[in-house]
């Protein structure tokens, strides 16, 4: 089963995505979107962006959870990923980005 990109409107009406893996779970989210169409570029900005692991900063959270960024070129961060307890776990989730972002398709919900 591939990933997939989730298309929605959050309560205050801005458009979102998130990238979910194969087995459903959450692994990267975007910022809100004005519009449909920005949204849609945020989603083909993190398809190619995603296959260059040197896109990917890792970093450790307040609570001490493991974390990254994907930054386009110019530095912008077009997604988060969720928490992982340990850096491998971490890695894994970037991993996942990189094999699924480029052939995940958009539904919207």
């Amino acid at each position: 089963m591939t990933g997939k990109f989730e298309l929605y409107r959050d309560k205050a009406g801005s458009y979102r995505y998130r990238l979910k893996a194969g087995n459903g779970q959450v692994v990267l989210t975007g910022e809100g979107y004005s519009s449909k169409t920005a949204c849609m570029d945020g989603i083909e900005s993190v398809r190619k962006n995603a296959q260059k692991e040197t896109a990917f900063a890792l970093y450790v959270d307040k609570k001490g959870e493991h974390r990254f960024r994907l930054k386009a070129p110019n530095g912008e961060i077009i997604g988060h990923g969720e928490g992982y307890s340990s850096k491998s776990g971490c890695m894994k989730g970037v991993a996942s980005i990189m094999k699924n972002a480029p052939s995940s398709k958009v539904v919207e919900l």
